[in-house]
């Protein structure tokens, strides 16, 4: 045997104890949200207080960390899947609702009361993500209508909202969209600069006027870039994969470290198809799927599985260090690291 295949093996050997002894101290709380909606917004004010959306016209509130929630009616919208939220405290938050129609809802009240603030009727819309940048600029990026991206923009917090002009949208190619997987599939890069990424038949990353073919699994309807995080500006993590092919960890998580002109596979990736990823700061990162939840320490190079409850999306606290998850079947998880 090649002295260089022993050497990947005894790394590969070693790193598989450290992960054994690593992953002993970090698990995932279930928490009670006693819904049943599948839950693909999540947004994480601070240690208490978290805000979730999902199927059924479901929008579900924790000021506690997650120990109890409160269910919240949206009256007229019970039927829309609401797959982004985005809170600003306990009373402020901005719900998108993905298609038929698309629309996007706003409560200053704790969600007593929902004011609607766009409403898209326009055959083919179906809304992916939304982002702030700030507390009064947000992006929201659908699926191409006419060959472009639809997106649209607020400057007031989310209280109006217009449709960017066609010059400005991005082409796609044939076959090629986005995932409202878990509402990261756009980010904040810099200031008011963001990055958004796409799957199908093609998959990209998207930065101002550049695109940078992505090195993911594409080519089906179904494959494809999820979720992308953010560090810097230089430093980008994405993952996604196959859908339909849950546990397949086939060229499912790329990382670059030059603003995505190179990418790189990490040693040891994520155990599947992944549908949502953040960065926690220093180098740790984590993702969740439909199989599990993994994460690393060393900038992407190394993940260790630390779960096998499935999850669509997780996300860290604005204001704090807490990390909260949610899923299918109204499921909502903490990471206890």
């Amino acid at each position: 045997m090649p002295k260089y295949a022993v050497m990947l093996r005894l790394s590969l050997f070693l790193l598989s104890l450290f992960s054994v002894r690593f992953v002993n101290a970090q698990t995932i709380e279930l928490l009670s949200s006693g819904s049943k909606a599948s839950l693909r917004g999540l947004s994480v004010v601070d240690d208490q207080i978290i805000w979730a959306s999902g199927s059924a016209g479901t929008v579900l509130k924790s000021i506690d960390g997650g120990m109890s929630w409160k269910k919240i009616a949206v009256t007229g919208f019970e039927k829309t899947d609401f797959r982004d939220i985005e809170a600003f405290d306990e009373n402020n938050a901005v719900i998108m609702g993905i298609d038929s129609p698309g629309v996007i809802l706003k409560t200053n009240d704790g969600g007593q009361e929902w004011k609607l603030v766009y409403r898209n009727d326009t055959k083919g819309i179906f809304l992916d993500a939304m982002e702030f940048l700030s507390p009064t600029k947000a992006v929201v990026i659908g699926d191409p209508i006419g060959g472009q991206f639809f997106m649209a923009v607020s400057e007031d917090g989310g209280e109006h909202w217009r449709e960017e002009n066609q010059i400005n949208r991005p082409i796609a190619d044939t076959g090629e969209a986005c995932f409202a997987s878990s509402g990261t599939n756009i980010r904040r890069l810099s200031g008011n600069s963001y990055v958004f990424i796409s799957g199908g038949l093609h998959s990209k990353m998207f930065n101002k006027n550049k695109s940078y073919k992505l090195p993911i699994i594409q080519g089906m309807e179904s494959t494809g870039a999820n979720s992308i995080a953010v560090k810097n500006k230089k430093c980008l993590l994405i993952v996604g994969g196959d859908f339909n092919q849950k546990d397949s960890a086939n060229q499912n998580c790329f990382f670059t470290i030059d603003g995505g002109k190179k990418w790189k596979s990490p040693l040891i990736g994520p155990g599947g198809y992944r549908s949502c990823v953040e960065y926690l700061g220093k180098e740790h990162w984590i993702t969740c799927g439909l199989n599990g939840v993994d994460w690393t320490i060393d900038g992407g190079n190394t993940f260790v599985p630390i779960s096998k409850t499935g999850f669509h999306v997780c996300r860290k606290a604005k204001k704090g260090n807490a990390v909260y998850f949610a899923g299918g079947n109204g499921k909502i998880g903490k990471f206890i690291n």
